[in-house]
């Protein structure tokens, strides 16, 4: 994926997920349909191996629809987008137990600024300079 730092890189290398997909559709490859609680990823099984096959397609239409997930930092911000613009401090409230309460009051409050495109197809990589900061 692109990142603040990776442009060149990216622009040499990066392929589709599309070719992925047609790869895993053409090889025995089966789509697993998961709850859609399940997130982002398009998981795939084969009778012919062990585990499955995920793919994470920032790129591809309606993918921030899908998307259920939050990323808290190693400095203690959330963030409601991996490739979002924004991040809260919730470190003061990740102390003590007495204060879950609240530190799900602040999450379910930030629920509301999550949007349905982080624009990453437009080359928007937010605040992530490099993956390694936050976690893909």
């Amino acid at each position: 994926m692109q990142t603040g730092d990776n442009l060149d890189y990216f622009k040499k290398y990066h392929v589709s997920s599309k070719i992925f997909k047609e790869y895993l559709n053409k090889n025995n490859w089966i789509y697993q349909t998961l709850g859609k609680d399940a997130g982002p990823s398009l998981n795939y099984i084969n009778p012919e191996y062990k585990g499955k096959f995920g793919v994470i397609a920032p790129y591809s239409k309606d993918f921030c629809r899908s998307c259920n997930r939050l990323r808290i930092t190693s400095r203690g911000d959330l963030r409601l987008c991996l490739f979002g613009n924004t991040g809260i401090s919730i470190r003061h409230l990740l102390q003590k137990d007495d204060q879950i309460e609240e530190l799900q009051d602040l999450i379910m409050g930030q629920m509301k600024f999550k949007k349905e495109s982080h624009h990453l197809e437009l080359g928007k990589t937010g605040l992530t300079k490099n993956l390694s900061t936050t976690g893909g």
